[in-house]
């Protein structure tokens, strides 16, 4: 009990959390099952750490109700987030694509270190290597059984911070256990899944996108709930880049989803170009101006490469212009949590207070970041959440 609030997971969330409630004179103490914090800290952005996004709005994530996100950013701002780096860690940010902010110096290290020098001035204790196994609501306040140096130790408190992440990446200690903890209490759970994660192609297709395997190319992705435009990349195994990742958010199983290869012109006025020209180019000669070689000839059991553009009929014109901007892909499947970025889905949002995090159901109960239905594009939309929620639970406990 001598602890104003315990936190579970050394996260982007509860490091936050932490360190915010130092800042406002409470003593919390964080459990996290790894040997380090900030594990996913540590490699997202290829270890250089997208940290928030300068474009950042409840437009930019997937949840039952974006709502609800108002109040959390509104409290904590992409602002704020800039100023506390720099602030307290002399970190500059430097804006990479699409309002992608990096720290200057390219390591994520240097934001983990912010968070612990910060614990360390404000008296907050943290606990490496423990696995939570449980937490009961009893009369003295909530139980939480901990697994530490080989033995089970029991701790009170009055007030729980679930920051534990959600499934991704099981090698980094992820795991479902802060759902589990609100199933357990009675909340309601949106549907979980795979969320940023690369698409597979399986079955008779699958030696076509094998074959272009380390093709990369601009392209604009999208089905009827939403569109990208940004790179993918043909795999072993089907399609990755970035705007796969961010279309697979929005993608159902069954499903099928479009590519525009080309977005950034049209084959009509390409061909039209051509033929004023005289139209003595081949139609594999005009798409390997834009395309690798490699791509182009994958292309030959579905356009007529070998025809001159003078030869074309509209049919064929067309045939083109459907392939190279309507191009259609059913994935088989996702590459499941171990290569997803986030999961989707988790504690309803309507069973939590906006502004707080405090479950509705259970006083002193807290749940933020990933184990809420709230997930964020690409580009450090999910780590301004994080920040955003482990602030406003700081300000509640």
């Amino acid at each position: 009990m001598k602890y104003d609030a315990i936190i579970i997971g050394a996260g982007a969330c509860g490091l936050m959390c932490a360190v915010q409630a130092g800042l406002l004179g409470k003593r919390v103490l964080v459990l996290e099952r790894n040997s380090k914090p900030g594990a996913k800290i540590l490699i997202s952005g290829g270890g250089r750490c997208n940290y928030t996004n300068l474009h950042t709005s409840i437009d930019n994530f997937v949840t039952e109700n974006p709502n609800f996100l108002h109040a959390a950013f509104s409290q904590w701002t992409v602002d704020d987030t800039i100023s506390f780096f720099e602030g307290y860690g002399s970190i500059q940010g430097a804006e990479k694509t699409l309002g992608q902010l990096f720290p200057t110096s390219n390591k994520a290290k240097d934001i983990v270190d912010v968070f612990l020098r910060l614990m360390n001035q404000t008296g907050q204790e943290l606990w490496l290597d423990s696995l939570v196994k449980g937490v009961k609501k009893t009369d003295k306040g909530f139980e939480i059984a901990v697994e530490r140096s080989g033995s089970l130790q029991q701790l009170i408190t009055n007030k729980v911070v679930m920051a534990s992440g959600g499934l991704p990446v099981q090698k980094l200690g992820a795991s479902d256990f802060a759902i589990r903890v609100a199933r357990d209490f009675g909340h309601r759970i949106v549907r979980t899944a795979p969320a940023l994660v690369p698409l597979t192609i399986t079955g008779k297709e699958a030696a076509w996108y094998a074959a272009l395997s380390g093709n990369s190319l601009f392209a604009r992705v999208w089905n009827e709930r939403i569109s990208f435009e940004e790179n993918i990349l043909f795999t072993h195994w089907g399609l990755s880049g970035p705007a796969i990742l961010q279309i697979s958010s929005y993608w159902r199983a069954g499903e099928t989803f479009s590519i525009d290869l080309l977005p950034t012109n049209r084959l009509d006025q390409l061909i039209k170009a051509e033929r004023q020209l005289g139209g003595k180019r081949t139609v594999a000669q005009l798409l390997q101006d834009h395309f690798s070689k490699k791509l182009v000839d994958a292309m030959a059991d579905m356009l007529p490469l070998t025809l001159k553009i003078a030869s074309l009929s509209k049919a064929d014109a067309q045939r083109i212009q459907d392939t190279i901007h309507r191009f259609q892909v059913k994935p088989a499947g996702d590459k499941g949590y171990d290569k997803a970025e986030v999961m989707s889905g988790g504690v309803a949002t309507d069973e939590l207070n906006a502004k707080t995090l405090e479950s509705n159901l259970v006083k002193g109960l807290y749940f933020g970041g990933e184990a809420v239905d709230i997930t964020g594009w690409l580009g450090g939309y999910n780590f301004q959440w994080a920040w955003a929620s482990g602030y406003a639970i700081a300000q509640a406990i």
